[in-house]
């Protein structure tokens, strides 16, 4: 357990050194250190992401880096997406889910090799963005959160800094608002989905992943301002390749997998 527990820091090291991708890492670690059943994992990392990114985007919103507008926009659509995301996972098998999760963890990865450029000025967000737009971005990023229980602010972040018109800093403080939101609503529908097949989440479990996260989040936010970023990515991308490589041999996706 004590490997559980290095995970539990990593992933909020990841996210506040990088700002994203390190709840992509809680699904796999919940699955394969702890060894959680898929879905109980899936809810599990839902309420463990959903914590961390609420506890950190209360020092974005005292410092007013949180576009509440956007929040609204992008976030309720989200909402609405995570909810049926964890409906239609809840009525699809854990290797198909953990299959399309091994996706979207190269579709990550991808992103962190060559990240969009964005900006780091703090002018505000462009009127230009059209609201439905917003809320069509926010509808497909909360479908993946529900479905496979990842936060998305791999996927949050550049949307709303290239479409939205928001400056870095407030996009990061925006994004961790929505994905608090998102891993609620995704949460919350998965208790029913647990219920029905007889199975429970590990409310200790959670409490601990959550607030070794949370500090993992602290740490990696005080270094981030001194360690290479863009090495640090392309390392941490590497790595979610390998990661997705993985799950797709244990699902019997890759040739020589023991299932299939």
């Amino acid at each position: 357990m004590s490997f559980a527990w290095l995970g539990a820091l990593a992933i909020g090291l990841s996210l506040g050194l990088l700002g994203s991708g390190g709840s992509i890492l809680t699904v796999p670690v919940l699955i394969y250190w702890v060894g959680e059943l898929e879905k109980v994992a899936i809810a599990e990392s839902l309420a463990i992401v959903g914590f961390i990114a609420a506890s950190g985007a209360l020092p974005y919103a005292r410092k007013g880096l949180v576009e509440w507008r956007l929040v609204g926009w992008f976030g309720i659509p989200g909402m609405v997406g995570a909810h049926f995301g964890a409906v239609v996972g809840g009525h699809i098998s854990a290797g198909l889910q953990l299959t399309l999760f091994a996706i979207i963890m190269l579709a990550a990865a991808v992103l962190m090799f060559r990240p969009p450029r964005l900006k780091t000025s703090n002018t505000g967000p462009s009127p230009e963005r059209k609201v439905w737009k917003t809320a069509i971005d926010g509808l497909l990023v909360g479908l993946i959160t529900g479905l496979v229980g990842v936060g998305g602010g791999f996927l949050i972040v550049p949307a709303l800094v290239l479409l939205g018109g928001l400056p870095m800093l407030t996009a990061v403080g925006t994004s961790l608002a929505i994905i608090a939101l998102n891993s609620l609503v995704g949460y919350l529908e998965y208790l029913d989905v647990l219920q029905r097949l007889g199975l429970a989440v590990q409310w200790q479990l959670i409490g601990v992943f959550a607030v070794l996260g949370a500090l993992g989040a602290w740490v990696g936010r005080r270094l981030a301002g001194r360690l290479p970023q863009a090495q640090l990515r392309r390392v941490f991308a590497i790595f979610l390749v390998a990661m997705s490589l993985f799950i797709f041999y244990r699902n019997g996706i890759l040739p020589g997998s023991p299932v299939g």
